[in-house]
């Protein structure tokens, strides 16, 4: 799974010995044929088998499942991929026997933007590790230039830099054009699609309400919110926009949780697609390019933590005390995040960590102070990070906050 141009089909060619592939012109009505006929046909080459576009050919989802259920001893025989715009009905689920597997758009370590000089893993298993003058050459035009373009692998074929540009803009047409309506055969009009992508960028990696979201699109074009809702989620099923979830332990017994999620496009240049916004446009808005920038390292942090069975969450309460993200690992080890644009808000990024993590222990203080009946205790940070775009080397503060340049961090 993943969104279009992701690189599904490539990175399971890199781990298959046979290949097929559903939409070859020269093959495909032999292919079908037979997957219609006797799919177990298929199994007889070698292992691992490629099934590239197998919603042309459903039966084989069937047949496959089948196939674990005979032979429970092998694991691994078999990698199904498809286009995101089109699903498919199976008569039986994959449970126990196919294991689904999102895969995002490359991460800036994956492009080779970021050298990859700090493995934020790594810190969980040594939070004492000596990260001190890593260097960084990621510069903030670097970074304009990277947020318009995307992760898309097919970038890393075509030389001209402008050209490159093009790629995010013909995936975006494609979504509210095309995909949108192709995904399950319903006919949706693409002009409240391409007005919703716009609104949401908009409001890139932000908390905004949904109801002002749409609101954006009622003032265009007369839907419903029922009819909204489809579309977005529609939208996520395409893995073009997602939503963070909030980070819930109550710090504060009489403070409100903004239970609301953060709103981010996989990849952030689909929502600049949508805006219309080139990389020199930034020059003169870094407000605007903070939410993307934001939304970048989320898009990474994400991919990261798909690597370690983590989770990524964000926190925000009425008093306004935030991180903008939380990477927890399985175990319940936790970073708590801050994303900065510049070098000059360092300053104010630790303090918010630091009152975060001075709130979690005054709450484990006085939830302990009535032995008989005590409260719950939170666990404290592990590690507080602030990762920004424009500083150049790694440090650590004295109050303990690794400072860590966009352009070294690794899974």
């Amino acid at each position: 799974m993943g969104p279009k141009g992701s690189g599904k089909t490539r990175t399971a060619k890199e781990r298959c010995k046979s290949v097929i592939e559903f939409q070859d012109e020269e093959r495909r009505d032999g292919y079908l044929s037979i997957a219609e006929t006797s799919p177990t046909l298929f199994f007889e080459r070698e292992k691992p088998i490629l099934f590239d576009e197998w919603q042309d050919a459903p039966k084989i989802w069937g047949a496959i499942r089948k196939e674990c259920d005979d032979n429970p001893e092998d694991s691994g025989n078999y990698y199904l991929t498809g286009s995101t715009a089109k699903k498919v009905d199976t008569p039986h689920t994959g449970t126990g026997r196919i294991t689904e597997t999102t895969l995002y758009p490359m991460t800036l370590f994956e492009t080779g933007e970021s050298n990859g000089s700090v493995s934020l893993y790594s810190l969980f298993n040594n939070t004492d590790a000596k990260i001190d003058g890593k260097q960084s050459e990621l510069t903030l035009k670097d970074l304009f230039y990277i947020v318009c373009r995307g992760g898309w692998p097919r970038c890393l074929t075509i030389k001209d830099k402008e050209s490159r540009l093009e790629i995010a803009k013909d995936y975006y047409n494609q979504i509210f054009t095309k995909d949108i309506s192709n995904i399950d055969g319903v006919k949706r009009n693409p002009e409240i699609a391409r007005i919703l992508l716009w609104s949401y960028a908009r409001n890139m990696a932000t908390l905004s309400k949904k109801s002002n979201i749409f609101s954006d699109v009622k003032a265009n074009i007369n839907v419903s919110d029922q009819t909204l809702e489809s579309y977005v989620e529609v939208l996520r099923k395409l893995y073009v926009i997602k939503d963070i979830d909030a980070w819930t332990p109550q710090i504060r017994s009489k403070t409100a949780i903004r239970a609301s999620k953060k709103h981010i496009f996989i990849d952030p240049s689909i929502g600049l697609a949508a805006l219309e916004i080139s990389p020199e446009y930034f020059m003169n808005d870094l407000e605007t390019f903070g939410h993307v920038f934001e939304n970048l390292v989320l898009r990474d942090l994400i991919a990261y933590a798909q690597v370690h069975g983590a989770t990524v969450k964000h926190y925000r309460d009425d008093t306004g005390l935030e991180a903008d993200a939380i990477f927890q690992l399985r175990d319940g080890r936790y970073a708590l995040i801050e994303i900065k644009t510049g070098e000059n808000s360092v300053q104010n990024a630790e303090k918010s960590l630091l009152k975060f993590k001075a709130l979690i222990k005054e709450h484990n203080e006085k939830a302990q102070k009535n032995p008989d009946h005590p409260s719950s205790l939170y666990r404290e940070p592990d590690l507080m990070i602030v990762i920004c775009a424009t500083a150049t080397t790694t440090y650590t503060t004295k109050n303990g906050v690794k400072v860590i340049p966009v352009g070294c961090l690794r899974p």
